[in-house]
């Protein structure tokens, strides 16, 4: 059923959030202080494109939230927003609902990628 849903998220623009995710690493990549930052870009690109069946733990120490205060100050507040504001959107249909759950879970970890290990 998930391989199902994940061709169904694929066509429907799956395949734009991963190559927006992946595109984004690799601009920060270019730097050496925007690797770190380039880095969770690559993992975010990868559940963003088959997020059914990825499970997402967080954890980390004191870094990771350091981290995860820039990232939000740069770029996680507003990637989070347009995820939770799409999962609202699919949630409105029974049909949608189970878009719209993986939809906010890419919204935390939009909002906090720094200490996330997937599953």
């Amino acid at each position: 059923m998930k391989t199902l849903a994940n061709i169904i998220w694929i066509l429907l623009g799956g395949i734009e959030l991963a190559a927006g995710w992946a595109l984004i690493g690799l601009v920060l990549c270019v730097t050496i202080v925007g690797v770190p930052l380039g880095l969770q870009c690559f993992k975010a690109a990868s559940v963003s494109l088959t997020p059914f069946g990825h499970h997402v733990q967080y954890g980390g120490g004191a870094g990771s939230a350091v981290a995860n205060f820039f990232w939000i100050i740069l770029c996680g507040w507003w990637m989070a927003v347009a995820y939770l504001v799409a999962g609202l959107i699919n949630c409105v249909t029974i049909i949608g609902i189970p878009s719209g759950i993986q939809s906010f879970k890419l919204a935390k970890l939009a909002w906090a990628p720094f200490g996330a290990v997937i599953d």
